[in-house]
């Protein structure tokens, strides 16, 4: 029986067979840049027409292009041969670790830096808004549904069938929230790009806002592949090895146009806390419907109804990134982010990629931290505010 890095050693070869020169960077790379800023304006600017965070679930999803490309390839190859199940796994965890592990902390450390340069002042924490209890709740029930999948070792039609619904149910909640309030005049913040788009009344506002959003969505669409190519050809001139750049770069490449509008949220501070939401309306939207996703292209690739299995390194992985995406759920059931949170999700995140082999240990560490936030919460010592700031939120909807 081959292990596992043969396996995905296997798996790496059957999807490297994509063409790409490493020169390609030149003009794959400055367009998803291009793409991620246009889809944040356009998220910018639809602020005022539907609520905050429906406005970043439709960003996140559309930043999400390329990562569910990647996705969909690998399950539907999954279907074929399981030794691709591994690679569905690693892409799969591997890119919700780095959401949490890197983006979240690095949203922190831009926010912080700028709040050093500008304002002479230290960052203590980022302070989340009421409206932004939605997102910090709507990560809760795929998670926990995700501890059912995790304990029977597989991914059913059923399950994708329950990790759809929460999502639906997740932006049905963001249907009933309110716009921002008009105060574009006012709120020097809003690029001169978004200003442009709203500067239209009426349906043409409505299509500006549209042709912004589509438009950086169909950049991104088109270029995932050739962008993903290109960096992986750049990555074997430069001596990196496949299996590392489809475990760990592979998932930062393709959650690339989130990072860019993110961080340039995050440069600004006021915006950190928007920055840091929509980076979490991509955890999400991947524990939710992009997992669904995995199941459905599995069974039909697969021809049957049979379900994804896990192996137990497999359910291992998924269980490490449950508890890390619990543990972070933590931090933000406070309604802020503080810098020593930040500095531990990172610190824990460079360890499992530094040294591999401690992804084991990592379990227990990531299960004492979370011992020591619920005795927290047990205690007084810290409490769930996001739950009174969902209720005051969902008054304010009138």
């Amino acid at each position: 029986m081959r292990s596992w890095r043969e396996r995905l050693a296997l798996a790496v070869d059957l999807e490297s067979a994509t063409p790409g020169s490493p020169l390609s960077a030149l003009w794959t790379f400055p367009a998803m840049i291009g793409s991620a800023f246009l889809v944040a304006w356009g998220a910018e600017a639809a602020e005022f027409l539907m609520s905050q965070g429906l406005a970043l679930a439709v960003l996140a999803l559309v930043q999400t292009f390329p990562e569910f490309a990647v996705e969909a390839v690998i399950a539907w190859k999954a279907g074929k041969n399981p030794d691709m199940v591994h690679l569905a796994i690693a892409n799969f965890t591997g890119s919700l670790r780095l959401l949490t592990g890197l983006g979240w902390p690095m949203i922190y450390a831009v926010a912080a830096f700028f709040s050093s340069r500008r304002r002479k002042t230290p960052l203590g924490k980022i302070t989340l808004e009421d409206d932004h209890a939605v997102e910090v709740l709507g990560l809760l029930p795929p998670l926990a549904y995700f501890v059912v999948v995790w304990a029977k070792g597989s991914l059913s039609l059923v399950d994708s069938a329950i990790l759809s619904a929460t999502y639906i149910v997740y932006l049905w909640v963001l249907l009933r929230m309110p716009p921002r309030e008009e105060c574009i005049e006012q709120d020097d913040e809003v690029p001169a790009v978004s200003r442009w788009a709203l500067s239209f009344t009426g349906g043409k506002r409505w299509a500006a806002v549209g042709a912004l959003l589509l438009g950086g969505g169909a950049i991104i669409f088109f270029i995932a592949e050739p962008f993903l190519a290109s960096m992986m050809a750049l990555a074997t001139s430069l001596g990196m090895s496949q299996f590392v750049f489809i475990q760990w770069v592979a998932p930062f490449l393709s959650e690339f146009p989130e990072k860019t509008s993110a961080f340039a949220w995050a440069r600004r501070i006021t915006r950190a806390p928007v920055a840091l939401v929509n980076m979490v309306s991509s955890n999400i939207n991947q524990w939710g419907i992009l997992s669904a996703m995995l199941g459905v292209i599995y069974c039909v690739s697969h021809g049957s109804t049979a379900p994804l299995p896990f192996d137990d390194f497999q359910r291992n992985e998924i269980l490490l990134t449950i508890l890390q995406a619990f543990l972070g759920w933590l931090f933000l059931a406070s309604m802020s982010f503080e810098r020593h949170e930040a500095v531990g999700l990172f610190g824990l995140w460079a360890i499992q990629f530094v040294v591999p082999s401690l992804r084991h240990e990592m379990l227990f560490v990531y299960g004492g931290w979370i011992v020591i936030e619920l005795g927290l919460v047990v205690t007084g010592r810290k409490k769930l505010l996001a739950f009174p700031a969902f209720r005051r939120s969902w008054k304010k909807r009138g």
